[in-house]
């Protein structure tokens, strides 16, 4: 049964990630097929606090698919966490007659999503993150176009490595997770990877690696960083002490956050906006949308706030095999 839904907004929150306008685009025609009008939020809860707002159509979500970044701008909202600046944006959405809002981005937006469901109105958040790191969601979206971006950028690398017979120690982006190191290393036949997730002994984990890949003749060493784990300097500095190699450090940084999204991130960034607005207009806001098994799901939001993600230590354990001898 669908509930009378005039009007809705779309925000996008906190760090981007690519296949947040796929995810826009969705939200914006969806809505459309079903006669509502869709309201864009700039500046994530910002713009909601000051009104900064567009009313978007299909011609304003044109051609934005294949974009890095979003449309809508994002932001990070000290004053949204305060009471006074939850009522402001409270305020603006029942200035702008809102029925209900969809939020995309992480942990921090769904925090937000909350505070405004506590206030009366409807929001459903989607998971969009890098860092792959939504306890209620397998997957988030831009996780697949930073994991290629990433892989790019290191194939570049190795090459001039082996050119040089160096040591290169790359540092990828996460957070405190370590899901994008852990892909990348393994996508790239890294010879060392560190996670946050599993303690680091740069002897065991990075020397004694770099030691045997030696022995079996390797010349050029690639050793993945995720961020959480310790600093790429550091670990250059560590592994120049015990081996007398003189790595070449490379902080990806937010070039893993550009780029055009890949097919995955486009057609999953695509259903879950579509499932968002079903969730409004069938009376179920107040959810995340989420992945799982490959399904799209809808998970009450205080419930998926609560949920943890078992990190994927089995894929540790094919890295461990396939480096194993260099």
């Amino acid at each position: 049964m669908e509930h009378k839904i005039k009007r809705i907004g779309v925000l996008t929150s906190g760090g981007d990630a690519p296949g947040m306008n796929a995810v826009v685009r969705a939200v914006v025609r969806t809505a459309m097929s079903r006669g509502v009008e869709c309201i864009g939020i700039r500046r994530g809860y910002n713009g909601l606090i000051k009104g900064d707002f567009i009313r978007m159509d299909a011609g304003t979500v044109s051609h934005i698919i294949e974009k890095g970044g979003t449309v809508l701008y994002t932001a990070r909202s000290e004053e949204f966490k305060t009471e006074e600046g939850q009522k402001k944006a409270v305020d603006t959405c029942r200035l702008l007659g809102l029925d209900g809002v969809i939020a995309i981005g992480g942990d921090g937006t769904f925090r937000g999503a909350l505070a405004l469901s506590r206030h009366g109105i409807p929001v459903v958040g989607i998971p969009a993150t890098i860092d792959n790191d939504i306890g209620c969601s397998q997957y988030t979206i831009g996780f697949d176009t930073a994991c290629n971006t990433a892989v790019y950028a290191i194939d570049m690398l190795r090459d001039t490595m082996q050119s040089h017979e160096r040591c290169s120690v790359v540092e990828v982006m996460g957070r405190q997770a370590g899901y994008l190191a852990l892909y990348v290393g393994i996508a790239t036949g890294a010879t060392a990877v560190l996670i946050p997730e599993r303690s680091v002994d740069v002897e065991r984990d990075v020397v004694e690696k770099i030691r045997q890949a030696r022995l079996a003749g390797r010349t050029h060493f690639m050793v993945v960083v995720a961020e959480g784990a310790g600093s790429a300097m550091d670990i250059s500095a560590k592994i120049h002490e015990a081996t007398g190699l003189d790595p070449r450090v490379t902080v990806l940084g937010h070039i893993q956050r550009g780029g055009s999204p890949t097919s995955r991130d486009r057609e999953t960034g695509t259903r879950m906006g579509y499932e968002a607005v079903q969730a409004l207009m069938s009376g179920n806001g107040n959810c995340v949308i989420a992945t799982k098994d490959g399904k799209i799901v809808n998970i009450d939001i205080e419930e998926a706030l609560a949920m943890t993600k078992e990190f994927p230590m089995d894929r540790y354990d094919v890295l461990e095999a396939v480096t194993t001898n260099g």
